[in-house]
């Protein structure tokens, strides 16, 4: 055998190896029917056609690779921000196995969330008995300070009621009246894992303040409130955090999970590790204003806060790239009556010269984009201020709203006026896409690379590459500690954008005698 306890080899190159590709060989040929490989490849070539492209553009019935996720991988997220909370999906187990792995993969950490394991007879009977030994036995085993409860589509399509269960588990015994369960209904046949982040959001804002507003009024506190959304680099809560210290801002981030899912590897398990406290929500109307760092998804936080706390939310862009973090410091500023300091100056200008020193590089390149509405609009922002042009950006959770909100942003500068804007579209779409009009680059997450594998299989000229910027990142490691919002934000995205230019450029002039007249070390 290739393999041996003393010679352990990961799945490339072991397949690899004589024995398995007999193995694999042997079920194609007895089990699988297929089709011959020249079958195979005229059918290939189809699909990278106009024509079949406005075939795909017609499908109705059938979702192929969305780019999004369910609504209480989201709700879980949401939850993971606060101190001392336990995410409880209301729901199957296979659920919340599938959310943990999910986070466990791009995360690199373990992460904790419990579900009450509905199965058959909950699915006929209801699942209230599931919920009052469930959140018992949550509480009893994990002891939390709040469980955040959501919910999956099982759930949902027999419509049970969170508010009565958790309330009869409570007049049951089964956890004490006054123990903090804050919950939402997140069905994952709509929306998407944005969705449900915004939705759990204000479910916990509303359960610790909706009754316990008297004596509380804006600017009573002389902090900021910052919502951070549906957020997956950590170096996001860490920069704005260092910006506000920055400039001497007293702030409360609503959700802030960069402790728990960035845990040191120090002999010591924390299933809770940081996030915001009870007495900071409870506080949150006391702020001057609420900022929401990715507003295009926060539409039901939005309107808790501002008709409950009565905050009049500023109405920005999320913070990427150069204008929309000036935007963000200066409103900033003038609700908090504190100035920009030096050193944001300085982190700005910073920013500036690496532009300068990049623009040639990324100047006419043609990106094609997908991922959630507020990171491709300010993806989209950044690209156009480098002068790159968006040839196709694809958001399966966009709506026409947002669809607007982008073709107007595209409609302000000459490198997005042939720019295609597609919501609701999935992969497959992004596919024929990029075989009908060709991008010099596909940004996103990691999956991603299988249209760069199909775009290489057509011919070296018809490759794509990949550049991972997104949620998830499952076959990278430590992207999610990097920072994409503020200055700090930008510069990596600049660095990760100009060297994927160098290193094509590099990829395409090795030939030596032939293209290696530009493979020098002059850049």
């Amino acid at each position: 055998m290739s393999q041996s306890a003393e010679k352990v080899m990961p799945c490339y190159p072991l397949f690899r190896e004589p024995e398995y590709k007999e193995t694999l060989a042997n079920k194609k040929a007895k089990y699988e029917a297929a089709h011959t490989q020249e079958k195979i490849d005229e059918v290939f070539q189809w699909t990278t056609t106009q024509e079949y492209q406005e075939l795909n553009f017609q499908r109705e019935a059938l979702t192929v690779d969305p780019a999004k996720a369910c609504q209480p991988l989201g709700a879980v997220l949401c939850a993971l921000g606060y101190e001392k909370t336990l995410p409880y999906v209301h729901g199957s187990q296979g659920c919340v196995a599938y959310f943990r792995s999910y986070f466990n993969r791009h995360f690199k950490e373990p992460v904790s969330c419990v579900s009450d394991s509905m199965t058959e007879d909950a699915a006929v009977f209801g699942g209230q008995k599931n919920m009052h030994a469930g959140l018992e036995n949550a509480k009893a085993l994990y002891k939390p300070d709040m469980i955040a409860v959501s919910t999956t589509c099982m759930a949902e399509v027999i419509g049970d009621d969170l508010n009565a269960f958790i309330g009869n588990a409570k007049k049951a015994g089964s956890i004490p009246e006054e123990f903090p369960t804050p919950f939402a209904h997140t069905p994952s046949f709509v929306g998407s894992h944005v969705t449900g982040w915004d939705n759990m959001e204000e479910g916990i804002l509303r359960y610790f303040t909706l009754n316990h507003m008297e004596g509380k009024a804006p600017g009573k506190n002389g902090k900021l409130n910052f919502v951070p959304g549906f957020e997956t680099y950590l170096g996001n809560y860490r920069v704005i955090k260092r910006m506000m210290g920055e400039m001497d801002v007293d702030m409360t981030l609503l959700s802030d999970p960069t402790e728990v899912l960035d845990t040191p590897a120090d002999g010591e398990f924390r299933m809770y590790a940081g996030g915001t406290t009870q007495a900071a929500i409870k506080d949150a109307p006391n702020a001057i204003n609420t900022i929401l760092l990715q507003p295009a998804q926060l539409d039901k936080t939005r309107k808790f806060v501002e008709g409950t706390w009565n905050h009049e939310v500023p109405k920005l862009n999320i913070p990427m790239g150069l204008e929309w973090t000036d935007e963000l410091l200066m409103k900033v500023s003038e609700l908090s009556g504190k100035p920009i300091p030096a050193s944001l100056t300085l982190e700005r200008g910073r920013l500036v010269d690496m532009m300068t020193d990049s623009y040639a590089w990324l100047h006419g390149k043609r990106f094609a984009l997908y991922g959630d509405p507020d990171f491709l609009m300010g993806l989209t922002k950044f690209l156009l201020e480098m002068g790159a042009e968006p040839t196709d950006i694809v958001c399966n959770n966009g709506n026409k709203k947002w669809t607007k909100a982008m073709k107007k942003l595209l409609e302000s500068s000459p490198y997005g006026k042939e720019t295609q804007v597609h919501h609701g579209k999935d992969l497959w779409h992004m596919r024929s896409l990029c075989f009908t009009n060709k991008p010099d680059f596909l940004i996103g997450n990691s999956y991603g690379k299988f249209i760069q594998r199909d775009t290489l299989y057509k011919g070296k000229e018809f490759e794509v590459p990949l550049i991972r910027i997104g949620f998830p990142i499952f076959d990278r490691h430590h992207l999610h500690r990097m920072t994409t919002m503020g200055y700090e934000g930008a510069m990596y995205i600049l660095t990760t954008l100009v060297n994927a230019v160098l290193e094509r450029l590099d990829e395409e002039t090795m030939g030596m005698g032939t293209t290696d007249y530009n493979f020098d070390l002059v850049r």
